[in-house]
Parts: structure tokens; sequence; C-alpha cells
């Protein structure tokens, strides 16, 4: 079965499009080395197939804790120290 993804509705299920990129090349790495298809297509491009696989929820993209904002959604910066 082939279905056709906008990439709106991708990039939606990964908050940006930074987390897609990397989420599908991952998955294509997985793909390339002989991982099993999650899903039913008729595409043959590997990346194509990733792309699939998130639009169809068969991979999710999951924030982990080291990715994590810290609280205020506010990264702090490094005082400088003046000589």
């Amino acid at each position: 079965m082939t279905t056709r993804v906008s990439m709106e509705d991708l990039i939606k299920r990964c908050r940006t499009a930074y987390k897609l990129v990397v989420l599908a090349s991952q998955r294509a790495i997985e793909l390339n080395a002989g991982a099993p298809k999650l899903v039913e297509t008729n595409f043959r491009k590997i990346t194509t197939i990733a792309l699939e696989e998130i639009g169809q929820g068969k991979v999710m993209c999951e924030p982990t804790e080291d990715a994590a904002a810290p609280e205020g959604g506010k990264r702090k910066r490094a005082a400088k120290k003046k000589s």
C-alpha cells in the first residue's frame, strides 16, 4: 500500500524539520543495513520508505532526556569572566 504524506504532516509528528530529517536519516541507515520494512509500499528508495514509516506512525520521534530543554525553555549561557 502506498500513501502520500505531506511534509507538513511529517514535520508535525516531530515538531521540527531538523528532528524529522535526523529521524528519517537514522531509519534509512537501518533500512540500508538490512532492517525489515515496517510498512507495505511500492517505493524503492530507502529515504522514501523511512518517511512513509514516519508518516504512518510506525517510527516515532521521541525526545531524549539529553535533548530536553531546561526549565523555562531557555538555555543558560556560561558567564564570561573578565580578565
